[in-house]
């Protein structure tokens, strides 16, 4: 294997089940216990990485740490660390900050999962130079062109588009590591695979569960997931409850 997808470790605001987004929220003990574990998986399994993509975000860059830090420091200094903004999660535009249970019953689940899982629909957005308005946050300072106020995955697909090719090209010689989100991921496995529109909106990512693939003269294999197959059924099933109103409430 060649290239190796991992969505960061549990986050804070993934414990307290809110929408993120852009929203720069570090990971919870949880999601450091799975950036750790997800290092010595990738170790178990003989992966080494040569190049590790990041997005902006600081529990994809956490969990990179964590998870690289499992390697020797000899491995370790060779890796060349690269940051795309691209590679954000997908953002929830005026979702953000919220809770998906009392979103659910504010809005009904039917519309929040349309929001959440929907290819083409976008979240509510927000309103231009409001709290979290990318343009507010240094980081993005530099970048030229407009950035989102609230994303469909649809836009994902198209802005990860780039990067994705960079990811691809570079996998043909190098080992790499993409730590990302689970929309960003998504987006990725939807052009990789040729996932339908239809069929994306069932795909859950874990968290910080080394997704695998194999790239040669531009054949493109799914290894799958590394670990336990239990756990990790486990994860999936969580995300899909995220924003499902138990029948007693």
């Amino acid at each position: 294997m060649n290239l190796v997808f991992v969505r960061h470790g549990q986050s804070i605001w993934n414990l307290e089940n809110k929408f993120t987004g852009w929203v720069d929220i570090g990971l919870s003990d949880k999601g450091i216990h799975e950036a750790i574990k997800a290092g010595k998986t990738l170790i178990e399994n003989n992966f080494k990485p040569e190049i590790c993509f990041t997005s902006y975000l600081s529990r994809s860059i956490e969990t990179s740490n964590h998870l690289l830090n499992e390697y020797e420091e000899a491995l370790l200094n060779e890796i060349n660390i690269i940051k795309r903004w691209q590679l954000n999660e997908r953002h929830y535009g005026a979702l953000q900050g919220l809770d998906k249970i009392d979103t659910a019953k504010k809005y009904g689940e039917k519309q929040v999962h349309e929001w959440r899982r929907g290819y083409k629909t976008k979240p509510p957005l927000i309103e231009k130079d409001s709290k979290f308005d990318p343009r507010q946050d240094k980081a993005y300072e530099d970048i030229d062109i407009a950035l989102p106020l609230g994303e469909s995955l649809q836009d994902v697909v198209a802005r990860v588009e780039s990067t994705l090719n960079e990811i691809i090209e570079l996998s043909e010689n190098k080992n790499i590591l993409v730590v990302a989100h689970g929309n960003s991921i998504r987006a990725m496995l939807k052009t990789i695979e040729n996932i339908s529109d239809d069929s994306i909106v069932e795909v859950n990512i874990p968290t910080g569960i080394p997704l695998a693939f194999n790239i040669n003269n531009d054949k493109i294999t799914k290894i799958g997931y590394l670990g336990d197959q239990e756990t990790i059924e486990e994860l999936e099933k969580e995300i899909e409850q995220q924003s499902k109103i138990e029948k007693d409430n």
